[in-house]
């Protein structure tokens, strides 16, 4: 009887140690958050037992897809206007949003010292191709134009351009050397406080209007405690301290 009531106890002790409910979370997430989101993914889950089922993207996809249906719990948005419209049309739930972060544009070249600290390439046209984001779908793409109307130098560069479907396709461009420099988020060339390759102009927040990234939990995400948690813990300091690693503001 003992060796029964002993077995037993090792059985509720083992199951004691499992997070209760561990759950499968599918989440929406903006294509320029796509490092710093991996890394918070795996702390959650070596925390709590929920995975995290990410697809990244352009968030004006991703509101077409939320729109058409897709069941995707939660939203991470590379703006705060598309989660409101999301709130505002009944297919995210309201007092759920919040700015998890506020995103850096940065003009990049993948070769050292093409970049200077002014973005003085801009004006000299000395390049090949200039890559942006989409700027009907994507918030770092319609920064960019932002910057270059405010500097008198859209019409001057329009010839140059390429346009990514995303800001992933966008760096993609830059770092292939199919286009000489482009406009991309700080966190996809910084890591742990640093510039990791190439030459950038750290373009001022004063020449757009700032990048404010909201989250919200979408309605099929409503009733789960899983999607709770994770909007929960975008707010720990352990969650925080990553998304700064990566240039971002909170």
């Amino acid at each position: 009887m003992k060796t029964i009531r002993s077995i037993l106890a090792g059985v509720l002790l083992a199951a004691a140690c499992v997070p209760a409910l561990a759950d499968d979370i599918q989440v929406a997430v903006a294509a320029n958050f796509t490092a710093p989101m991996k890394e918070i993914a795996a702390a959650f889950e070596k925390e709590t037992g929920h995975v995290v089922k990410a697809a990244y993207g352009s968030t004006g996809k991703f509101y077409a897809q939320i729109k058409n249906g897709a069941p995707f719990e939660a939203f991470i948005a590379a703006d705060d206007t598309t989660p409101t419209k999301l709130v505002d049309e009944g297919a995210a739930i309201s007092g759920t949003q919040f700015t998890y972060a506020v995103g850096s544009l940065v003009l990049w070249s993948s070769k050292p010292e093409f970049v200077d600290s002014d973005g003085t390439v801009l004006k000299s046209g000395d390049f090949n191709k200039v890559a942006i984001a989409n700027p009907k779908t994507a918030p770092y793409g319609a920064a960019a134009i932002e910057v270059l109307t405010g500097l008198g130098l859209l019409e001057q560069v329009e010839p140059k351009l390429v346009t990514g479907e995303n800001i992933a396709q966008t760096y993609q461009f830059v770092s292939t050397g199919n286009a000489d420099l482009g406009f991309v988020a700080l966190s996809q060339v910084m890591e742990k406080g640093k510039i990791t390759g190439g030459s950038a102009w750290m373009i001022p927040g004063t020449l757009h209007k700032p990048i404010r990234q909201d989250a919200v939990v979408l309605s099929p995400g409503k009733d789960k405690p899983a999607v709770g948690a994770l909007m929960e813990y975008l707010k720990e300091d352990e969650a925080r301290a990553i998304i700064k690693s990566f240039g971002y503001e909170i």
